[in-house]
């Protein structure tokens, strides 16, 4: 008796992202999601609807949804709030969204944006609320922070780890420049973790939502300012802010760069020319022999000493060794490259005694009382 013939699955895999793995059944009878931009349709209504009362919305309210795919988290918003202005990247989406409201009250109460969230100017709104694309969790996070004037708050879906990372505290193995950024403009809370199986397709990692509510009025702070100390600090977090200053030279350049510039533009005379007196080292090594770890290739990069294998750890050592031994030769320095070297000192040993402290254990207070000193002397990072 002949078999039965079968037929092979042709569903493929992308790697774009964590989010990219297709199903391998049809979980839509409409039309393929296309998961290369991220489109999970929050299928659980349970979810949807504790996501709505989180946002805590006001019968006055104007709701901005980003991604609102088939409108199952849509319609809830709209039978509480009084407009939802929703930003759809995807026309079939956009589609399927207008006929499920098309012909009753709540069509006059939606107003569907085609485009990307990312490069609109966002209109008013009160409340943000999104199932977010993972490959946006970032920009879409402090494009809502940056907004004038300040949203009442933001609830959103984003990757688990990601959304870790947004209210990780000091001395965690998720804190990093992303934490410290967006606690200095808001307040992050944790609202409830969110399985794969409540997406249609489920994507390949779980979910958390957040509450992110901006702080008013904002710190007087300048953004490119302060993210660009975060910048240095955080270039390697296990690093000593020593280390991390006056053991990379990229970074002492960037520095003379930017006081240079400061002294121009506020009419201090800068002298310059070769220096009389060696530098001081910093540990016992020359600073000009320590590389930027940043610019070091060949061996991985990971956030804890202890995650790094002991063959990694070995052959890290020995590029090291090496390096110092080819960089024995001192660079000469000139006298404005100094006197930077000897402000930035003064700054982290002196004014701040924060020489010896690495940026995962520093809190925000440690951060502005930085960027405060180095200021008073001059030195700017942006």
């Amino acid at each position: 008796m002949p078999k039965a013939s079968s037929k092979k699955s042709s569903n493929g895999t992308t790697k774009g992202s964590p989010y990219a793995l297709p199903s391998s059944k049809p979980t839509h009878n409409i039309f393929k999601m296309n998961t290369d931009i991220g489109q999970h349709i929050l299928k659980n209504p349970g979810v949807a609807t504790a996501i709505v009362d989180k946002a805590l919305l006001k019968q006055s309210d104007t709701v901005l949804e980003v991604g609102p795919g088939t409108g199952n988290l849509t319609v809830k918003l709209l039978e509480k709030a009084k407009r939802v202005i929703a930003i759809e990247q995807d026309p079939r989406m956009a589609a399927e969204l207008t006929k499920r409201v098309q012909g009753t009250p709540l069509q006059a109460r939606l107003e569907l944006l085609l485009g990307d969230v990312i490069k609109l100017a966002l209109p008013y709104f009160d409340v943000c609320v999104s199932n977010t694309p993972y490959q946006i969790s970032s920009p879409l996070t402090f494009k809502l922070l940056a907004t004038q004037p300040a949203p009442r708050a933001a609830v959103l879906m984003l990757q688990r780890e990601f959304a870790m990372r947004l209210f990780a505290k000091p001395g965690e193995k998720l804190y990093s420049r992303l934490s410290v950024n967006v606690q200095m403009w808001a307040k992050v809370e944790h609202v409830m973790k969110v399985g794969r199986k409540n997406f249609s397709p489920p994507p390949l990692v779980e979910s958390s939502v957040v509450r992110v509510v901006p702080k008013v009025p904002r710190p007087k702070i300048g953004y490119e300012e302060w993210d660009g100390l975060l910048r240095v600090c955080f270039v390697r977090k296990n690093k000593t802010l020593r280390a991390g200053f006056l053991g990379t030279t990229s970074v002492m350049d960037m520095l003379e760069a930017n006081y240079r510039t400061w002294c121009a533009q506020n009419d201090i005379p800068v002298e310059d020319g070769p220096a009389e007196t060696e530098a001081p080292e910093v540990g016992g090594m020359e600073v000009d022999a320590v590389e930027d770890e940043d610019e070091w290739e060949g061996i991985m990069d990971v956030d804890e000493e202890d995650d790094l294998p002991d063959f990694f750890k070995e052959e890290r050592d020995k590029q090291m060794k090496q390096k110092n031994k080819n960089n024995t030769q001192r660079k000469k320095r000139g006298k404005l490259a100094e006197l930077v070297r000897e402000k930035v000192r003064r700054v982290l040993e002196d004014e701040t005694q924060l020489a010896d402290k690495r940026a995962r254990m520093c809190d925000e207070g440690d951060f502005l009382k930085l960027l405060y000193e180095f200021n008073q002397v001059g030195i700017h990072f942006s």
